[in-house]
């Protein structure tokens, strides 16, 4: 008697070939619906599962799989005889293939006028059923729901007249992956329509398993949301170097959320997720120009990104630094050229495309995580409220909005000197603020005067990640002559730092909003 095998696929990639061929090693195929129709349609001899049940079609389809000579016929042990006694005393026959994959749920509610009617149609209730009907018999079943392993599936038949022990395990698990993520995409959908939050389900993809981690003791895997977002390195385009490393996608992601906060062009430095140097200019070239000086020794071997396409004359500077990395949004034909001599230099492509859209920021932590909405949004001047009685110049507002959109992204406690649109120094990290303060201040009165500019007349600001509960910052600040502050307010002792800046005549603006990054 021949073997049969049971189709029913809502992605029809390569199917009537995987029918045709199976036909060809003496299979019978029985399918079902839209399936049935596409593989007659291309000549390939079917039998209707209403044929094999006895029993017609249902409440528009919703009812043709559940049946026992469907699931009888996958279930049923080939290696216990009292099996195979009920189902000879009930007409049932074995169903050695099974070739399913489920309704696209993922591509329903995608669509922005979904209604909640046409979501639930569109939930597979059999082809589950006979997945993991077939799944659970994978010592006699052999279960296909992804294309990519019909050619496997085969291979082994013709070469062996079956699928192999092990082949079946594999295909088996990756079918309860298949319903498995089926699941959790309708769990969560309906979980969201019906308000419940006590659960997360993640799924990602293994996008690449690492050398090794943090250090070289530590295994390490890096892997990918399904749903593509800008700014990611999970879909960046690697040009050119070699391999990712933990600490290199670790880097990149903290630049690239840097550089999205610029509209104009925009480059970044960086080096242990924190900004070294950071620039705007009139081009992708004086952008990066800007933020190399504003620290040439940090910048070795650090990270690079832009917001505008790299261009020759760009790459040309970059190439003399050893650095890890560049990313842009595209590359020119010569800087390619030019880079791509330096073949462990990493060149990625990085989508970066502006979106509004709210994504979620999941950090673990020993039995457990932690889950927020991502820091996107960043209030520009002209939200802010000045608290001293001297306002700031346009050129130093201009200079404080810039300096507060690349402070948000260095370790807090975080201070950051700047001026004509480039960082002169960055304080990260120091257990209080004024020490950070004293750091970025130090650094930019060095860069200063290797520039033969004095910082107490060079007209610096400050941009502080939380606020001043004490005059001190605001003290400091004054001596080495910054000409204005931003901070984002919010102390129960305010008016402290407002008295010393007017004292010192600084005008301090104030954010209302406060952006630390632990």
């Amino acid at each position: 008697m021949a073997r049969r095998a049971l189709f029913s696929v809502s992605d029809k990639a390569g199917v009537v070939e995987f029918a045709a061929a199976l036909v060809d090693l003496g299979w019978e195929i029985i399918a079902t619906g839209g399936t049935q129709k596409l593989l007659e349609s291309n000549g390939v001899k079917t039998i209707g599962i209403s044929e094999i049940t006895g029993f017609p079609e249902i409440c528009d389809g919703r009812v043709k799989t559940l049946h026992p000579k469907v699931h009888g016929g996958l279930l049923g042990r080939r290696d216990l005889p009292d099996h195979k006694r009920q189902l000879d005393e009930n007409g049932i026959e074995y169903i050695d293939l099974v070739c399913v994959n489920l309704y696209p749920f993922a591509a329903t509610i995608a669509k922005p006028d979904v209604t909640m009617e046409d979501a639930i149609e569109h939930i597979d209730i059999g082809g589950p059923s006979m997945v993991r009907s077939a799944a659970k018999n994978w010592e006699s079943v052999t279960i296909v729901v992804n294309p990519e392993d019909y050619a496997v599936v085969l291979d082994e038949m013709r070469a062996n007249g079956d699928t192999s022990r092990e082949t079946r395990l594999q295909l088996s698990a990756k079918a309860y992956t298949h319903t498995a993520e089926y699941d959790m995409m309708i769990a969560g959908w309906m979980r969201e329509k019906a308000g419940l939050n006590e659960k997360l389900f993640l799924e990602y993809d293994l996008k690449q398993t690492l050398r090794y981690g943090e250090n070289p003791h530590q295994d390490a895997k890096f892997y990918s949301a399904l749903e593509p977002v800008p700014y990611s390195l999970a879909t960046a385009v690697q040009l050119n170097g070699k391999e990712l490393s933990y600490n290199n996608i670790q880097d990149a992601n903290a630049a690239l959320n840097i550089v999205r906060e610029f509209d104009e062009p925009f480059c970044v430095g960086l080096k242990h997720m924190n900004p070294c140097g950071a620039a705007v200019g009139a081009n992708v070239e004086e952008a990066w120009a800007k933020a190399y000086e504003a620290d040439k020794v940090s910048i070795f071997g650090g990270i690079v990104a832009v917001n505008r396409e790299l261009t020759k004359e760009a790459a040309e500077a970059m190439k003399p630094i050893f650095l890890e990395i560049i990313m842009a949004p595209s590359f020119s034909e010569g800087a390619l050229e030019v880079l791509c001599t330096k073949k462990n230099l990493r060149l990625l492509q990085v989508d970066m495309t502006k979106s509004d859209k709210v994504q979620k920021q999941y950090v673990s932590m020993n039995g457990g995580m932690l889950v927020q909405n991502q820091d996107l949004t960043t209030k520009g001047s002209a939200d802010w409220d000045c608290a001293t009685e001297c306002k700031p110049s346009d050129r130093q507002l201009a200079d404080l909005d810039f300096a507060w959109k690349v402070v948000k992204h260095v370790k807090s406690n975080a201070i950051l000197v700047a001026k004509d649109g480039m960082t002169l120094g960055v304080g990260a990290g120091q257990m209080n603020r004024v020490g950070s303060a004293e750091i970025a201040l130090k650094q930019a009165a060095a860069s200063l005067a290797e520039a033969g500019k004095d910082i107490k007349t060079a007209g610096i600001v400050l941009a502080s990640d939380g606020f001043f509960p004490f005059g001190d910052s605001v003290t400091m600040a004054a001596e080495y002559g910054v000409a204005a502050i931003v901070q984002p307010g919010g102390s129960v002792r305010d008016q402290e730092s407002i008295d010393k800046a007017n004292e010192c005549k600084i005008p301090m603006m104030m954010t209302g909003e406060r952006h630390f990054k632990h």
